[in-house]
């Protein structure tokens, strides 16, 4: 079950509120486990023992974690587990291609959202070896926070000490309703609306085998926004969700591509992981306090787990090391802060745009035939051009502009009145049950990290 389906907007989500509603506080909890247990059931079955066990495993080690071992074991159940779903198909097939062995691979089906519960999980264990939170002894709270069904698929990624007096102690009030409403609404937009709009041009441009100019640039473009309003869609909408049930969650997109250098893109794009890797490896493993050679290593290390975090595949990791380089070239060599501000702006936005081809291509050489469109400016023909013309309606054209708009804070900085944001909320959201009603499954994009 996806957030933008029919059947979650009309069914799911009401009945589920409904009735947590009504229910006194004490049995609130245990509802919402039981609701999020069939969110996932719906479409992973089998794989919701995996995430059970997931919590079992972590509510025992949890209740004392008093040793380095004790802790040790925690962290390796944790990353095993994930290696065994998402990297054993990876790792033999590089071995197999390496050594010229005929290991069988693996047919392991990836377990929804075992990306983002298994980091959840990893910070819980260890924020309570470090002391910074104290063991939940409620099993059924703490699934809670594992499986609570907003955040459990895609994120954003929910550290236990930010929400852990929210779990014993919220309230569901009309304002929190409101808002959440709201924050849902303008989410599910950006995902029908502008996403999935920018889909339909990406999937088709990237299933051509060559790329002529026009078609590269613009297929870097609409990724650009396609991943964008996907993804930052979805963290809308889980946050609204959250706070209809009284949770508040941390923000997890700030106007990314408004950023002046790859530096603050990364303190704007996906907060929750890039905040996740600061505290749980950067830091730990030194940060930028012993030297600027270990500084360097620790960010490629930090950088290699984000591109392989993302996927099992080269292309994933090539795009984080990318980035990782790019940062480490900002500290050391470019200084683009001295840059001039429009200078920095296109500097980031092509940088970003061009991780992002390496990003959503299938293999290396699909990504090298785009760059080479980007830069084969003798391909810039008529018919190339002409060829681009059935992606682009009034309609298309309409929303694909607004999403460049929606990419920076000049909607929010309006301030308009209430009435015309209930307006415009409410004409958003009719917008979107057309499309509902019309729409085929197009999942989010991170459902299959």
């Amino acid at each position: 079950m996806v957030f933008s389906s029919a059947t979650f907007v009309f069914l799911f989500l009401p009945v589920v509120y409904l009735v947590t509603r009504l229910l006194p506080f004490a049995w609130q909890n245990r509802f919402l486990v039981f609701a999020s247990l069939v969110f996932y059931a719906w479409g992973e079955p089998l794989y919701i023992f995996v995430m059970l066990l997931a919590s079992i495993v972590n509510y025992f080690l949890a209740l004392h974690m008093t040793t380095r071992t004790r802790l040790a074991l925690a962290v390796t159940f944790n990353i095993g587990m994930l290696a065994v779903f998402k990297y054993s198909g990876f790792f033999i097939e590089n071995v197999n291609a390496l050594l010229g062995s005929r290991i069988p691979v693996p047919d392991l089906m990836l377990p929804i959202g075992i990306s983002f519960y298994t980091f959840q999980t990893l910070s819980y264990v260890i924020d309570v070896y470090r002391k910074r939170t104290e063991a939940q002894k409620n099993y059924f709270n703490l699934l809670l926070y594992i499986a609570f069904f907003p955040q459990l698929i895609a994120g954003p990624i929910v550290v236990y000490k930010d929400i852990e007096t929210q779990i014993e102690n919220r309230r569901m009030t009309v304002d929190n309703l409101a808002d959440g409403a709201a924050r849902f609404v303008a989410g599910l937009a950006k995902k029908l609306l502008v996403a999935n709009t920018a889909a339909v041009i990406v999937d088709d441009l990237y299933a051509q085998a060559s790329f002529g100019t026009a078609a590269a640039w613009l297929v870097m473009f609409a990724y650009m926004l396609q991943i964008y309003f996907d993804f930052s869609g979805y963290s809308d909408m889980a946050i609204g969700l959250g706070a209809m049930f009284g949770f508040h969650f941390k923000e997890n997109f700030n106007y990314p591509y408004t950023a002046g250098s790859m530096q603050s893109f990364w303190r704007r794009w996906h907060i929750s992981l890039s905040s996740w890797f600061r505290d749980y490896v950067y830091i730990p493993l030194g940060g930028n306090r012993k030297g600027k050679m270990r500084t360097v290593l620790n960010r490629f290390i930090v950088f290699f787990l984000t591109g392989l975090w993302h996927g099992a595949a080269w292309t994933f990791v090539i795009w984080g090391l990318f980035h990782g380089l790019f940062l480490l070239l900002e500290s050391f060599v470019l200084h683009v802060e001295r840059w001039p501000r429009l200078l920095r702006h296109a500097y980031t936005l092509l940088t970003v745009g061009v991780g992002f081809v390496i990003f959503r291509a299938e293999t290396l050489a699909q990504s090298m035939a785009v760059f080479k469109g980007l830069v084969d400016f003798s391909a810039l023909t008529v018919a190339n051009q002409a060829a681009l013309q059935g992606f682009f309606t009034p309609w298309s054209i309409l929303l694909l502009l607004a999403g460049i708009a929606g990419s920076g804070p000049l909607l929010k900085r309006l301030r308009a009145p209430l009435a015309v944001r209930l307006a415009g909320s409410t004409a958003l959201w009719l917008l979107c049950v057309l499309s509902l009603a019309t729409a085929t499954y197009n999942p989010f994009i991170y459902f299959r990290f």
